[in-house]
């Protein structure tokens, strides 16, 4: 079984800076794509930024140049920075993660959410 398990959520201003964490454990053997995407309330599942094992990126166009994705391979963990805050990305805020596990093959996994709220 494969968990994915986000730390570094909470309350910061605008303009402000967070580091978020996603951790996989498990019986893993690989991890291809690992990202992170977001819900805000009445607003839909929205992809924030991914990246692959390789370390190419991908990023919504509202947070580019503001967030940076990255991951330790060696650690299966996922970070992601989010600096220049602003109201509009608060949110819940999920992990994911394209796991190869014993006994399974390639399957997409989700933390369970963490909230960051920007607000003065």
């Amino acid at each position: 079984q494969v968990q994915l398990v986000e730390s570094g959520g909470g309350l910061v201003q605008p303009g402000g800076s967070l580091r978020l964490s996603c951790a996989a454990s498990g019986s893993i053997i690989s991890v291809n794509v690992m990202g992170w995407y977001r819900q805000a309330p009445g607003k839909e599942h929205e992809l924030v930024a991914i990246i692959t094992s390789g370390g190419s990126t991908n990023y919504a166009d509202s947070v580019k140049g503001r967030f940076t994705i990255s991951r330790d391979n060696a650690k299966n963990t996922v970070y992601l920075q989010m600096n220049s805050l602003k109201p509009e990305d608060t949110a819940v805020y999920y992990c994911t993660g394209n796991v190869y596990a014993r006994g399974s093959y390639y399957e997409d996994y989700w933390g369970q959410g963490t909230q960051v709220t920007v607000s003065s």
